[in-house]
C-alpha cells in the first residue's frame, strides 16, 4: 500500500504546488496516554460522574458551576502535563521540515503536543488547554496562571485557586480557551476562516485519527473532496464518519495504522522523494 502513496506523493510533490495538510485528532495523542472522545473508552462516552458530555461541555454549564468544571479541567491539566509527545508527533515535526511552506497542520486536539513536539504551523480550531480567556470576554485569551496547580479529580479548589482563575481586568470567571457544545466555530479563536482557506489550496490531506464527529474537521474534509484532492485517512478504525462520506471516492487512501506507526513510514516516502 505505501508503495502506490509513494507514487501519490511523487506526483503532489513534484507536479503540484498547494498545502500538503494533516488534519489530528484525539487517535493521535492516545498513544501519549491521553483518552479519546469517541472511543468506548472516551471521555465523551463515558461522561463526568453526574452529567452527560453535551449537558457538562456547555458554556451555560458552566456559568452555573464555575467550579466544578474547573475542577474538571484541572484534572485534564495534571493528564496533559504527564503526557509526552509520541513518534507520530515527532513524525509529523520532521515532515514540517522536509516541506517547509507547503507544510499545514490543522489540529482537534487541545494538549499542544504537536508544539512539544516541535511543529510550527499549528492551527487548534478547538482551542487549546494551555491558555483561558474571561468568560465575559473582555481581554484576549492568556496562557494558564501558572499559580494554579493540576489536580486529582476528586480535589476541591483552594480560596488561592479560584482567586486565580478570576479575570485581573473585569473580576469575573476565567474560561478554558477550548469550544463547547454550545458555542460556534470562530475565526478569532479556532481558525474558522483560515481552515476553509487551507482547504481551498490543499493537494493532498491526511486525516489522522479522528472520527468526523465535529462540524469544522468535516467541512475541511468535504472541501478537499469537492475540488477532487487527494485523502488519505490515517486510522486503525474502519467505521467512522470519515470511511461513511469519503466511500467510493477515487482519491480516497486509507492506512489502517496508528499514526506512531504510519507517519513515520511516511516522513521516510517524503524524504526519499525529495532527495
Amino acid at each position: 500500500m505505501m508503495k502506490e502513496l509513494k507514487e501519490i506523493l511523487n506526483t503532489v510533490l513534484r507536479e503540484k504546488t498547494g498545502y500538503i495538510t494533516f488534519l489530528t485528532g484525539a487517535g493521535i495523542s492516545a498513544e501519549s496516554g491521553l483518552p479519546t472522545y469517541r472511543s468506548i473508552d472516551g471521555i465523551w462516552i463515558k461522561g463526568t460522574r453526574y452529567h452527560r458530555p453535551e449537558e457538562f461541555g456547555t458554556y451555560r454549564y458552566f456559568s452555573q458551576n464555575q467550579e466544578e468544571v474547573w475542577q474538571y479541567n484541572l484534572f485534564w491539566k495534571k493528564m496533559i502535563e504527564e503526557a509526552k509527545p509520541n513518534p507520530g508527533h515527532l513524525a509529523l515535526t520532521e515532515i514540517e521540515k522536509l516541506l517547509g511552506s507547503r507544510f499545514r497542520l490543522i489540529t482537534q486536539n487541545v494538549d499542544g503536543l504537536h508544539q512539544e513536539a516541535g511543529t510550527k504551523e499549528v492551527y487548534e480550531i478547538h482551542g487549546s488547554k494551555h491558555q483561558v480567556r474571561c468568560s465575559k470576554e473582555c481581554s484576549e485569551p492568556l496562557e494558564f496562571p501558572e499559580n494554579v496547580p493540576a489536580k486529582e479529580y476528586t480535589e476541591d479548589l483552594m480560596p488561592e485557586d479560584i482567586d486565580h482563575l478570576k479575570c485581573r481586568k473585569c473580576g469575573n470567571w476565567l474560561r478554558p480557551n477550548t469550544l463547547w457544545f454550545d458555542e460556534s466555530y470562530n475565526e478569532k479563536n479556532y481558525y474558522f476562516n483560515t481552515s476553509y482557506g487551507i482547504a481551498d489550496h490543499t493537494d493532498i490531506l491526511f486525516v489522522i485519527g479522528t472520527s468526523g464527529s465535529t462540524a469544522l474537521p468535516v467541512g475541511i474534509v468535504e472541501t478537499v473532496k469537492i475540488r477532487a484532492q487527494w485523502i488519505v485517512l490515517i486510522n486503525p478504525e474502519s467505521d467512522t464518519y470519515f470511511d461513511a462520506i469519503l466511500k467510493g471516492s477515487k482519491t480516497l487512501y486509507s492506512i489502517r495504522e496508528s499514526s506512531s506507526v504510519a507517519l513515520p513510514q511516511l516522513g521516510n516516502i517524503i524524504e526519499e522523494i525529495l532527495k
